[in-house]
């Protein structure tokens, strides 16, 4: 396994609108819709779309998301898909996670595995290529 550590910056945060997932006033914590783009560097240099579910309340918030990553990794140009999310609340621990979707690498990226976690504008992966 090979230890990543990638920033990215937000380019773009756009919630949906007329989300049919929001629950009316007083029924519940807010859920949405959200597309982010972003840019990484460092081990990892490209761009990438993410669709997320989010849901926050008085008490806690938690994410769940699916980014495709166009980029090069290694000197090998290529794509992936990563799904990651995130949880926690009042007197919870935060619990992140994050992983390669199997079979989603193109490129010279085929065959890309990997586990580790989004947080605070940092990527961390440790991962394997063929």
């Amino acid at each position: 396994m090979t230890h990543l550590e990638s920033p990215f910056t937000i380019d773009a945060w756009e919630p949906a609108e007329g989300d049919a997932l929001a629950e009316p006033e007083g029924r519940g914590p807010a859920t949405g819709r959200t597309l982010v783009r972003k840019v990484y560097s460092g081990p990892l240099v490209g761009t990438s779309i993410a669709e997320l579910l989010t849901t926050q309340g008085e008490g806690g918030a938690a994410y769940l998301a699916q980014e495709r990553v166009v980029g090069e990794l290694e000197g090998r140009a290529g794509s992936f898909v990563l799904q990651h999310g995130a949880s926690g609340g009042d007197g919870q621990e935060m619990r992140q996670w994050a992983f390669v979707v199997a079979g989603s690498g193109t490129g010279g990226l085929t065959g890309l595995t990997g586990t580790g976690i989004i947080a605070h504008e940092l990527l961390t992966l440790d991962y394997e290529l063929p």
